[in-house]
């Protein structure tokens, strides 16, 4: 009866263990992550009261069984439910992962890594990943500065904001390139500013700046020039403003010059004519002895010519040129800039100009008192003007002489230099004689002394009409028939030659190839003289093979971009600031910024065990290794090593709890603790039977 007593009390204990552990996995049912556990029974040591015996040939016995009497019951085995996933809890927090899988996360407290199924982290002031609960640090794996990519080695403490994470270091623009059409009848790219077309570019700073092409067409169809007009920062400030400089030459170069060259058969132009001395002829050069000039008057002869004429109409005759007289010359002379040419000339004035325009009064010698005719202004009478002729006569006007006569007209014409003053017999005009006024030679001329008149040498080029202000023009001409010249044209294009097909409008080549580079200089003197580096700006490479050149209804489409085409490789970038850090499937870290990058920052690293159900609870949802559960090596293995492992953010996994499975084992559980307590209460019942005997 004792014993029966002893085994019921066994039988009390495992149930009340069992009850323990079901009265765990009730409390923890909320707690994320957590794992159920179970306990199963075995009975305890028997008592052998009679052995075995087998069956006795010689007696012919059977055998019979043992007499074992059995101690009562005991917790035999603890099994924990790790494999078994709980449900997902989405939290929306991108630092909250659940994994998917046998793995465990690794965390560390400083000085051993624990495990854990909890996958509740966050951010601490240090910048680390960690255990939102009691701060552990989570470990994975660096990234390798050389190549970018994971170094899986030892497990570390993952530091994903550290100062170096928070930006990313900006970048120069390498490459560019050119897209679009370019219409066939742009009508900007006839323009002296040209077809615009900008890209928008970074130095190795992260400032930004707009380069401005023009593209100008040139006298071949099909055919282009494409140059550097400018280079623009962010505020729109030209760096030739900016680093003091004339030209953006002086910055960056683009491309090399292009020269168009062009020969049409020319005539010459109105008023030129030309002259051939055989004598100057010469084999090798087909101009030799061929001179232009051009008829001129005497306005555009002197260069003081308009201050002397006094506003009347007056017929020069050439006097002496350059101090020789004209009466000596023979021919032709030649006449330098700059000499002087005394002149002679004759006016004729009709009397109805004199007395309209000048305000004069003719009398004639019939109403003359002294009978000698005169004109006089109707302001001042008393000043008459005579015809020189009466001062030879043997009555002169009483009180005039000659020289105030010649005075008089003079102030009255506005003319200097007054000789000979003659009356027509009637008064109808007056003839004036001008002498010795001196002109100035304005550009050199030619002197022909048949005829008496001057012509203008001009070069060539005036001859035919041609524009030598153009520094981008140069000009040749070999002579032809009747004036005309075979003139050759060649206009130099700064920049580069962009060419097209013209039968198909595909692009060919810009100066022949498919790229050119934006060439910035390594250095840059301003007009003072003072020197500063350029090398925070990167040489950029632009392709132009994806242009294209038809009718597009006027509208040209041509654009340039930074980067590659496709890969958007070497576009560069400014300075860009930590926006969001998100996590993948595989555990990897990536941070992402304002400048459109993103960077890799480390890996979750995981482990797995081959017998996980032998792994410690040390409690904080905290596991650790075991003899039995295998060891951990320090590095840990990648979740999705095998395939079918990962990790999802923005959400926990649950605890593994079946609370209806734990509500049916605690009433079995209560069922056997009772049954067993009545174990006791029979046996000690029948104790008392027994006492009550010696009664």
């Amino acid at each position: 009866m004792m014993r029966s007593m002893y085994s019921g009390v066994a039988g009390l204990k495992t149930h009340q263990t069992k009850m323990d552990v079901i009265g765990n996995n009730i409390a923890n049912v909320n707690t994320t992550s957590f794992k159920s556990q179970s306990v199963t029974f075995t009975d305890l040591l028997y008592q052998t009261t009679s052995k075995a015996s087998g069956a006795n040939a010689t007696t012919g016995r059977a055998g019979t069984n043992a007499k074992q009497i059995g101690l009562g019951a005991q917790a035999g085995a603890f099994s924990t439910s790790i494999t078994t996933a709980g449900a997902t809890q989405t939290t929306g927090n991108p630092f909250d992962i659940k994994i998917t899988g046998d793995a465990f996360f690794i965390v560390n407290d400083g000085v051993s890594n624990h495990f854990t199924r909890d996958g509740s982290f966050y951010v601490d002031g240090k910048g680390n990943l960690a255990m939102s609960s009691n701060g552990y640090n989570v470990m994975g794996w660096q990234v390798d500065e050389s190549t970018g990519t994971i170094k899986k080695d030892t497990v570390t403490a993952l530091r994903i904001m550290s100062a170096a994470n928070m930006t990313y270091e900006p970048e120069a623009t390498s490459k560019g390139y050119v897209s679009g059409i370019l219409d066939k009848n742009e009508s900007d790219a006839s323009t002296t500013a040209g077809k615009a077309v900008n890209m928008s570019f970074y130095d190795a700073l992260g400032y930004s700046y707009t380069a401005k092409f023009a593209i100008h067409e040139t006298t071949t169809p099909g055919a282009y020039t494409v140059e550097l007009a400018d280079i623009l920062n962010s505020e729109g400030t030209s760096l030739t403003d900016v680093y003091k400089v004339n030209d953006i030459s002086s910055i960056a170069n683009f491309g090399t010059s292009y020269t168009d060259t062009v020969t049409d058969l020319m005539t010459l132009a109105t008023g030129y004519k030309y002259n051939y001395d055989a004598s100057q002829a010469s084999t090798t050069d087909p101009t030799a002895g061929y001179s232009y000039s051009k008829d001129v008057d005497y306005g555009q002869l002197f260069s003081d010519y308009s201050s002397s004429l006094g506003g009347l109409t007056v017929k020069w005759t050439p006097k002496t040129i350059d101090g020789t007289d004209v009466s000596t010359i023979t021919g032709t002379k030649a006449v330098e800039a700059g000499k002087k040419v005394v002149m002679t000339g004759t006016v004729s004035v009709s009397q109805s100009s004199l007395e309209n325009g000048l305000d004069l009064i003719y009398v004639s010698a019939d109403d003359a008192a002294d009978h000698i005719p005169y004109y006089y202004k109707t302001s001042d009478p008393t000043t008459k003007m005579y015809d020189q002729a009466v001062f030879s006569s043997t009555t002169p006007p009483t009180g005039v002489t000659a020289d105030q006569n010649k005075t008089n007209w003079a102030g009255v014409l506005g003319v200097d230099g007054l000789d000979n003053i003659t009356f027509a017999s009637d008064g109808s005009s007056v003839d004036f004689v001008i002498t010795d006024t001196e002109f100035t030679i304005a550009k050199d001329s030619t002197y022909n002394a048949n005829g008496g008149s001057f012509t203008q040498n001009v070069t060539w080029q005036e001859a035919y009409g041609l524009d030598t202000s153009d520094t981008t023009k140069t000009y040749s001409y070999v002579p032809a028939e009747n004036g005309k010249a075979q003139v050759t044209t060649k206009t130099t294009y700064p920049g580069n030659l962009l060419v097209f097909n013209t039968d198909t409008g595909a692009f060919s080549s810009i100066n022949n190839s498919d790229s050119v580079t934006l060439d910035f200089n390594n250095s840059v003197t301003n007009l003072e003289g003072t020197t500063t580096s350029l090398l925070n700006f990167s040489d950029i490479d632009i392709d132009w093979s994806n242009t294209n050149w038809c009718n597009n209804n006027g509208a040209s489409t041509i654009s340039a971009l930074s980067g590659e085409e496709g890969t958007g490789l070497g576009a560069g970038r400014k300075l860009g600031n930590m926006n969001g850090v998100s996590i993948d499937n595989t555990g990897k870290i990536y941070a992402s910024y304002d400048n459109g990058m993103t960077r890799l920052l480390g890996q979750i690293a995981v482990a797995k065990f081959a017998n996980a159900s032998g792994l410690e609870k040390i409690g904080e949802n905290l596991y650790d290794a075991s003899l039995n559960s295998g060891e951990f090596d320090g590095i840990g293995v990648d979740i999705s090593a095998d395939g079918e492992g990962k990790m999802n953010t923005g959400c926990l996994e649950m605890s593994n709890v079946d609370l209806s499975a734990e509500f049916t084992d605690m009433i079995t559980t209560q069922r056997g603790f009772q049954a067993n307590s009545r174990i006791i209460t029979v046996s000690d019942t029948m104790l008392e039977e027994l006492i009550n005997l010696k009664r």
